[in-house]
């Protein structure tokens, strides 16, 4: 009976992260699930409900409890990722992005910093973007041209980032640009402001997926920004924003736990109501074997997930290896899940009557974002061949 309780005790949830994760699941019932067809089919960004999430504490989930967070760990961030994207994978995304930010602020900015940024970001009365990619470097992040100019008591940024969600409509937004040589080690990352003279912003993208959460470039012409808004040391941008893609890559795994658990909810339902040849769906052995591998890939990559977030949380240092093949399982089997869902609903499926395209359309992107999933598989195999 010891050895039963010590197994119980390790593989699962403490009643504190079942409580967070119920609370995140009732807040997504009720203020995202029964919207979010509505915000995919007209675009709209659900603003009053990030200041909702806010009000419990999802702006600022790993933030100190020193500066105004809830100062949980990464376990209870996919939990409540998991929760959110049930409703919608694209509003669950963003709270991730935003969190990434204000933790960034958190962890690595001056006191003054914190004091002007984080009380906003941390209710989500002002909402943060993070700006790392650019038209010329996706996979290959330290090769970014953004320059960032220094001038007095300020920096002058002159580039374009590419593919930011909220651009143009987020207060905040941390930027990655050059101060320094053509290398990792000439990076570093500075808060702008919306409204600063010299930024703008690119039309929205015609996306896909993911229509409830705007995307569009970043644009600095002579943006002039003070120095005081540096986040860290000059030079340590690149370190910042590795640091914080581990934290990232594990929210946009949970992301597509969610929603392929709320695809798999579906499916069963619909095999149990769908009726072919005298008899429900479900009653097919085919139709079981299809849930059945569809079930066991799921918990397969949770497991893994949990599993990479209670290393990050520990500092681990398999930490970054773990969270690259929690995220590149995670995405994959997300996807294959929905998939086969839209498949299992046959022409329904197809239909927007159904939530399953939406899903279907919205978990694509995550095999890309926060690091394709073959880039994953480089972060895995340089570790495994290192030691």
């Amino acid at each position: 009976m010891t050895d039963q309780f010590d197994l119980t005790s390790q593989f699962d949830l403490t009643g504190d992260q079942r409580e967070i994760q119920e609370l995140a699941r009732r807040f997504t019932a009720d203020r995202i699930t029964p919207h979010a067809a509505e915000w995919d089919e007209t675009h709209h960004y659900p603003v009053d409900v990030w200041k909702a999430a806010g009000e419990l504490g999802f702006g600022a989930i790993y933030v100190s409890e020193a500066s105004g967070g809830i100062a949980l760990g990464r376990l209870e961030a996919a939990l409540v990722m998991e929760a959110m994207a049930y409703g919608c994978p694209a509003t669950s995304a963003f709270i991730s992005i935003h969190n990434m930010v204000a933790w960034m602020i958190d962890r690595f900015g001056s006191a003054e910093i914190k004091d002007r940024f984080l009380p906003g970001l941390v209710t989500m009365e002002t909402i943060g973007s993070y700006c790392l990619t650019e038209p010329g470097s996706g996979s290959d992040a330290a090769a970014l041209k953004t320059s960032a100019r220094r001038d007095g008591d300020d920096y002058v940024l002159n580039g374009t980032k590419q593919f930011i969600s909220g651009a143009g409509y987020n207060d905040v937004y941390v930027c990655m640009v050059r101060t320094g040589e053509e290398k990792a080690r000439g990076i570093s990352a500075i808060v702008v402001e919306k409204g600063t003279p010299g930024l703008s912003f690119g039309a929205p993208e015609r996306k896909l997926g993911w229509n409830a959460s705007p995307t569009a470039q970043v644009i600095f012409e002579d943006c002039r920004v003070p120095a005081a808004n540096l986040v860290g040391a000059e030079g340590e941008g690149f370190r910042i924003a590795m640091a914080g893609l581990d934290g990232g890559r594990l929210n946009i795994g949970a992301c597509s736990l969610g929603g392929a658990q709320r695809c798999l909810d579906e499916s069963i339902r619909y095999a149990r109501e769908r009726q072919q040849f005298g008899q429900p769906i479900a009653d097919f052995q085919n139709t079981q074997f299809t849930l059945a591998d569809m079930a066991t890939d799921l918990e397969a990559a949770r497991a893994l997930l949990y599993l990479a977030a209670a290393k990050v949380t520990a500092d681990a240092p398999d930490k970054s290896r773990f969270s690259a093949m929690a995220k590149r399982l995670a995405t994959d089997n997300g996807s294959s899940i929905v998939d086969r869902a839209l498949q299992l609903h046959g022409g329904y499926g197809y239909l927007k009557d159904y939530p399953i395209e939406r899903f279907w359309r919205d978990l694509r992107v995550h095999s890309i974002l926060e690091g394709t999933n073959q880039v994953m598989r480089m972060i895995i195999g340089r570790e495994l061949t290192r030691q």
